[in-house]
């Protein structure tokens, strides 16, 4: 579904400018956030001006009629999205500040590039080959941190290294990963889950007729998570995103999503032999009170001789060991990586070109 330009009115200067990421009205003030991950106020006059009872109201009809919904006090909360936003309006019946809308842009590009990560502090180089080389070594992937902080963001950038031959099938709800876009040529297919009709574990349990050699579920929410830990436990590799603080809670983050306390002392030692990598993703302020984004957290999670273990390797954002458990080396070895902190070596030949050695360098 596209949404032309006449509907959004005075929102279309933001809708339209590249720099702006999401537009946030909470009632009575409209709040922006642009890629440089400042987020601030627009004039009190522009919503003044703009942002009328009367505005609000005819923009939320139209975004209604748009996808066949009513939008009332019974139905409170309307959803749409396009190729490249998702739109949210929740009605003043439940938001008592006033009516919400809420615009997130989710345009088929990845930010992230190795250049820019190292040169903006997202992560220092050996870290960031360190991960590529577990794309590589077909690694599971969950990536944390607060909403809005860019863990979908952070798992396109590394599905980049995923061969094209290598299936991937992304699962979502709403479509952020737009891995076809993003990956032309690569083998995708991508799935659009809807509550009542095709649920998550309805996707996947399809998946698994699909020949997928990854599985991309954007956000683990609930009792899903199961059925993405049995997928991976059968040797399907993946990525998805979870909410949580330190990754060392990433464990009982998922235990605790299961219905009972059967299924949770269960899946326990499932989750240490299925993830493999976990990922925190921070915000840290400058001194000018702008903020940037960086990989606060890594760790690998082992289980060997029926004992669950931990491996921190990046703390505060900096690597904390030289060196990594020995059944980690020799999966890397397992996939041709002689140096897994050095991305290109591959049986002892390195093969990655002058040119990407001097942009990892810089």
């Amino acid at each position: 579904m596209e949404i032309g330009k006449e509907y959004f009115g005075c929102l279309w200067r933001y809708v339209d400018n590249p720099e702006i990421t999401d537009i946030d009205f909470n009632g009575s003030a409209l709040w922006l956030t642009n890629i440089y991950n400042e987020r601030y106020c627009a004039s009190e006059n522009f919503v003044a001006e703009h942002m009328t009872d009367g505005f609000v109201e005819q923009f939320s009809q139209r975004i209604a009629n748009l996808v066949s919904r009513q939008f009332n006090k019974r139905n409170p909360e309307l959803e749409a999205e396009t190729s490249e936003l998702r739109i949210t309006i929740l009605h003043e019946a439940v938001a008592k500040s006033g009516r919400t809308i809420s615009i997130r842009k989710t345009p088929p590009v990845i930010r992230l590039t190795r250049e820019k990560a190292l040169a903006e502090q997202y992560c220092e180089v050996r870290v960031l080959e360190l991960l590529m080389n577990c794309v590589r070594a077909r690694m599971n992937f969950v990536f944390c941190g607060e909403p809005g902080v860019g863990k979908t963001e952070c798992a396109k950038f590394f599905s980049q290294f995923i061969p094209a031959s290598q299936r991937v099938i992304t699962i979502e709800d709403t479509l952020e990963l737009r891995y076809n876009s993003v990956n032309p040529g690569k083998d995708c297919v991508e799935l659009k889950v809807e509550e009542g009709i095709f649920e998550y574990s309805d996707a996947l349990k399809a998946c698994l007729r699909m020949n997928p050699q990854w599985i991309m579920l954007s956000e683990a929410r609930s009792k899903e998570v199961k059925y993405l830990l049995e997928c991976w436990s059968t040797g399907i590799s993946g990525m998805t995103t979870l909410h949580t603080d330190d990754v060392r809670n990433v464990p009982d983050r998922i235990l605790n999503m299961m219905d009972n306390r059967v299924d949770a002392d269960r899946l326990e030692n499932d989750i240490y032999q299925a993830v493999d990598v976990a990922i925190l993703i921070r915000k840290k302020a400058r001194e000018d009170h702008s903020s940037y984004r960086y990989i606060d957290q890594v760790c690998f999670f082992l289980r060997e001789n029926k004992q669950n273990e931990i491996c921190l390797i990046v703390k505060n954002g900096e690597l904390q060991r030289d060196s990594l458990p020995e059944s980690l080396l020799a999966r890397f070895q397992r996939a041709g990586i002689r140096n897994p902190f050095c991305y290109g070596e591959k049986r002892g030949e390195v093969d990655v070109d002058e040119k990407e050695i001097q942009n990892l360098s810089t």
